[in-house]
């Protein structure tokens, strides 16, 4: 059976396209975790002496049938989804020119098959090495007005047979701009597109839920962290457009239907509350413009404590007087209100609380703005122990007497909360696309 799938692998270079499809399609079966004959995509490149593995053919075969028509594209998509899961195909996926395709195409609103994209993205980005050079990437756009496209901007390496260039093609000479900034942008005009079930009909093609988790392993970093609580133009591609924090524009969606994009983003959340300086901005509403120190450039605040509290809220009622405590987005809440149902979510806004807990002025913010009085039902319905552990432990903090010696005290974080090492790979957060 091996030798025969071997004989397949130069038919993925045929000139007929229904040839390449069908090599492709074939070797497919063998591209998940524990298929009997997937070492054939590894051969060549075990590490060992003094020179590092070079590219193979059929990586590089299945990085140009990524831009092949829709039944190739697809395939090759979900053959690196797989296989990125091993640290032997990273570094070839993560290259400058396939990760600036990579990204490019994500951002183009016309690519049909973004979303296996970002699921690959999201793969990639589970290494370190990966997350560092996606936070530099610069990649080229071309500046454009349509009244029709959700973005003013083309990029240009997105071209593929899925997705083609805008005709006429613009005159304007490509500029080079990061690309993250760009990506939390797609990010928010995905959730806000038609939900239509025809995505040929919509604005944009793809959901991009995958890229929540681009996020939150990014924001492992704190570089990655650093990117989110720094204040940037909102509209990259406009200059002299006010400046906000990336985070402010993804917190409203953890609450979202989608578990990929509400995880990713909770997750995200509680990385960046890793970064001690940034909780006055986190914590702050819009109204109030705040800098995160040692910077003295300041933006409106992130107001995420709304987005954090309204997953663990429910139906219960309030007096009058606790709910006054409460940001407006959790007064009278309808009788029909549920609380998160994962309980792995639950808990990582719980842990994003208690790490919001490591300044006197995180605690006072805390406790009057109804935190207490939100997390006291939450305790009161939750079935899982180690949610219930930590919602005690939430619940020490915030009641707990305060007196001039913990003015500017730090809580140490649980030993389950600790921020993940910035030099390991994260394989329980690898996608398989089987």
């Amino acid at each position: 059976m091996e030798s025969q799938l071997r004989e397949l692998l130069p038919f993925l270079r045929d000139k007929n396209p229904q040839v390449r499809q069908i090599a492709l399609s074939n070797l497919l079966s063998q591209t998940p975790k524990d298929s009997p004959h997937r070492s054939i995509f590894f051969q060549g490149l075990q590490q060992g002496g003094l020179h590092k593995p070079r590219e193979t053919d059929l990586i590089r075969d299945l990085k140009l049938l990524c831009r092949d028509q829709l039944a190739v594209a697809h395939d090759a998509f979900r053959a690196l989804v797989n296989l990125s899961d091993s640290p032997l195909f990273v570094p070839f996926l993560t290259e400058s020119s396939f990760l600036a395709f990579l990204v490019s195409y994500i951002l183009n609103p016309d690519a049909t098959l973004a979303d296996l994209a970002s699921m690959l993205l999201s793969n990639l980005t589970s290494s370190s090495s990966s997350c560092a050079a996606l936070l530099s990437l610069e990649i080229p756009v071309i500046p454009t007005i349509s009244s029709t496209s959700p973005v003013s901007y083309y990029p240009t390496q997105s071209r593929s047979g899925t997705c083609s260039a805008p005709v006429p093609y613009p005159s304007t000479e490509p500029q080079r701009v990061l690309a993250l900034p760009l990506l939390v942008e797609a990010f928010v005009q995905a959730a806000s597109v038609d939900s239509s079930d025809d995505k040929y009909k919509r604005m944009r093609k793809a959901d991009l839920h995958f890229l929540s988790s681009v996020f939150a392993n990014i924001s492992t970093s704190p570089a990655g962290r650093l990117f989110f609580v720094t204040p940037r133009p909102s509209d990259v591609m406009k200059i002299g457009s006010a400046v906000e924090y990336p985070l402010s524009k993804i917190v409203a969606f953890t609450e979202h239907k989608d578990m990929i994009r509400r995880g990713g983003v909770a997750s995200a959340i509680k990385n960046c509350a890793f970064h001690t300086s940034a909780h006055q901005a986190i914590l702050s509403p819009d109204t109030i413009a705040v800098a995160v120190p040692p910077s003295d450039v300041v933006a409106p605040g992130i107001d995420a404590l709304s987005y954090i509290l309204l997953p663990l809220a429910g139906p219960e009622e309030l007096d009058l007087e606790d709910q006054e405590k409460l940001p407006s987005a959790l007064q009278f809440l309808p009788p029909t209100k549920k609380r998160e149902a994962d309980s792995v979510l639950r808990l990582t806004h719980i842990e994003t609380l208690l790490l919001l807990c490591a300044t006197r002025w995180g605690r006072d913010y805390l406790r009057a703005n109804g935190v207490y009085e939100i997390i006291r039902g939450a305790h009161l319905e939750e079935t899982v122990d180690q949610v219930s552990e930590h919602i005690e432990r939430l619940v020490q903090l915030i009641k707990g007497l305060e007196g001039p010696e913990t003015a500017g005290d730090q809580v140490d974080a649980p030993s389950t909360m600790e921020d993940k090492d910035d030099d390991t790979d994260d394989e329980d957060n690898i996608i398989q696309e089987v």
